[in-house]
């Protein structure tokens, strides 16, 4: 099986993120999803609920976002795997590919579904999606929001 390489920028081309952020998932047609940077975590995960799969194909729910309804999502593309949850024991997940927005560039990357309601943020970002692409300042916040902001501004 051949590894996928992604090409790694140098220091000086990484860009600075903060400890959390507000992102596009387009794919999933959400916008201004609250995010936590989270490089304890290698597999960036996603909060979602009734989790099935029946004939080859994971159904999901994501939760009501900015006042919408539940939002049923299928597919076909998705893995079973063994992940780590914050308490270090291994717990089997699924886990689908989808496009997250930062800084205005998409970048496909795993989200393992998660059952995260009693977290202040339903996204996190993990170290797979981080790693060689940014910097993280936990002394920041929303720059990829406000760097976003910033360019529809001058574009307007």
């Amino acid at each position: 099986m051949a590894i996928k390489r992604t090409k790694k920028l140098n220091v000086a081309e990484q860009r600075i993120i903060g400890r959390n952020d507000i992102v596009d998932f387009p794919e999933l047609g959400l916008t201004h999803v609250r995010v936590k940077v989270d490089t304890g975590a290698y597999t960036s995960s996603i909060h979602c609920f009734k989790v099935s799969v029946e004939e080859g194909k994971l159904t999901f729910f994501l939760p009501a976002h900015r006042s919408e309804k539940h939002q049923q999502f299928s597919t076909e593309h998705f893995e079973l795997k063994a992940i780590k949850n914050s308490f270090g024991q291994t717990e089997m997940r699924y886990v689908i590919k989808t496009k997250v927005i930062l800084f205005g560039k998409p970048y496909v990357t795993e989200f393992s579904l998660a059952h995260r309601t009693k977290m202040r943020y339903p996204v996190l970002l993990g170290r797979k999606l981080l790693c060689g692409r940014f910097l993280v300042d936990v002394s920041r916040e929303n720059v990829s929001f406000d760097f976003m902001q910033r360019e529809r501004a001058l574009n307007a």
